[in-house]
């Protein structure tokens, strides 16, 4: 699909604690929206595609940098705690018309089952999750974390290295040609490019790090909460995922029965960038079959 809208419009939010929180909106601003809410070390960028599929089919699409990401503030005192996050997301939709659907990846994911699941119960209604389950593999989350960490302090000399780096971390996805659409996930000071986020994220020294998405009894009781209160359940999962694998969404499904599963063919951990055609083919039919109604 193409983008027919026009360019995003772009708009901040105060978040918790005074945080500003960047994000984007597509489509008509009294729809109900569909809200991105982007991986560890992504930014709203992201999402450009599936969220301008999804404008294009009446919603209003509304991608967010999430806290230390992108261009929204880093936290002064350090506060990356999952709960934070959600409260910023809070209120974001606090400026959207009632209910909208939550699709997060990763730790988008995580942020929208404490949001729904337990913070702001019936805040949304219908949630997505993006190659994301609570028992996720550590050996893959090992993985995720080595990759956002090398180069962290050093940066790169060019966004060909850049390229180099992310086709040897993702062999399925072909290599860049253009390489343009880099620049929105990193910086350039002094030469060089660093990624778009706060490194005390993931080098430790946060002095509130995302704790939450280790505590897998919490996450699993929020799950089950958003189950139980009737709000839709998608699991998008990248059949070559290496932080979610075959066992452990069986395992998730069997627990909750009640939840939607798609296996997205050729795609890893980063589904929408992978597979963006059938990421955003599979949320739509999700939220037509589960009579999710635009209003």
């Amino acid at each position: 699909m193409t983008e027919t809208l026009g360019a995003p419009e772009p708009f901040l939010t105060d978040g918790h604690g005074g945080i500003v929180i960047a994000a984007d909106r597509r489509g008509e601003p009294t729809a109900r929206a569909v809200v991105f809410l982007h991986g560890g070390g992504q930014t709203r960028r992201s999402w450009d595609r599936a969220a301008a599929a999804v404008a294009q089919r009446g919603w209003q699409s509304v991608t967010v940098d999430m806290r230390g990401h992108g261009e929204s503030d880093w936290s002064p005192d350090g506060d990356y705690r999952v709960a934070s996050f959600a409260a910023d997301v809070r209120e974001i939709l606090a400026q959207l018309p009632p209910r909208p659907v939550l699709v997060g990846a990763s730790l988008g994911g995580i942020t929208a089952m404490l949001l729904a699941g337990e913070l702001a119960r019936g805040i949304a209604s219908a949630v997505v999750l993006v190659d994301i389950v609570p028992d996720m593999d550590p050996t893959g989350a090992e993985r995720i974390h080595a990759f956002m960490a090398d180069k962290m302090v050093d940066g790169f000399a060019s966004l060909d290295e850049v390229a180099d780096m992310i086709a040897e971390y993702n062999p399925h996805r072909p290599k860049p040609t253009d390489l343009d659409g880099l620049r929105k996930n990193l910086r350039h000071k002094g030469g060089r490019w660093y990624w778009h986020w706060d490194p005390r994220f993931i080098d430790g020294t946060a002095p509130h790090p995302p704790m939450e998405v280790t505590d897998t009894d919490r996450l699993h009781a929020a799950v089950g909460r958003i189950v139980d209160d009737g709000v839709p359940v998608l699991l998008v999962r990248g059949q070559v995922s290496d932080l979610v694998s075959r066992d452990r969404a069986a395992a998730f499904l069997s627990r909750f029965p009640q939840i939607d599963f798609v296996d997205v063919d050729g795609a890893g951990h980063m589904v929408a960038g992978d597979r963006n055609d059938l990421f955003a083919d599979a949320v739509l039919s999700f939220l037509t079959r589960r009579e999710v109604a635009k209003p």
